[in-house]
């Protein structure tokens, strides 16, 4: 794992926010490909949004559960765990991958999802997914 990964996991854990925006390039570039409006650059918008993070999340949490390094490329597994202002759960997991060049991190590519709370089980998200249900498998649950 990174150093500068590591950093930004106590950065996150610590709510440093100017720790964890000292990590990411001035004109950042970030994307979520299954999300494409929320593309944005730079620092200055990484800092707003986060901002809004650690203060709709106060007890907001980071877990990396694994991370590799592929030459300039980072890939990270994450939780990210907490409590709303409003009372609800924050939960979201998934993976990034950030190029790093020159020691900051100057893009991403964010797979970061909320948690399905639902008991929707692989036969019935296939059925959502494309209109037909898949066939059970001999010996399999498939459900």
């Amino acid at each position: 794992m990174s150093q500068l990964i590591q950093r930004l996991l106590a950065a996150f854990n610590d709510h440093d926010l100017e720790a964890a925006a000292a990590l990411f390039h001035e004109s950042y570039k970030s994307v979520q490909p299954v999300h494409p409006a929320r593309a944005f650059v730079g620092r200055a918008q990484m800092h707003a949004n986060w901002a809004a993070i650690f203060a709709g999340v106060p007890d907001f949490h980071a877990e990396l559960l694994r991370s590799v390094d592929d030459g300039n490329n980072t890939w990270s597994e994450w939780t990210w765990l907490g409590t709303r202002t409003d009372g609800r759960s924050f939960d979201m997991r998934g993976v990034t991958i950030f190029e790093i060049k020159d020691g900051l991190i100057t893009s991403g590519r964010l797979y970061m999802q909320e948690l399905e709370r639902g008991d929707v089980g692989i036969a019935e998200a296939v059925h959502t997914l494309t209109g037909r249900r898949p066939d059970r498998p001999t010996g399999g649950r498939g459900d």
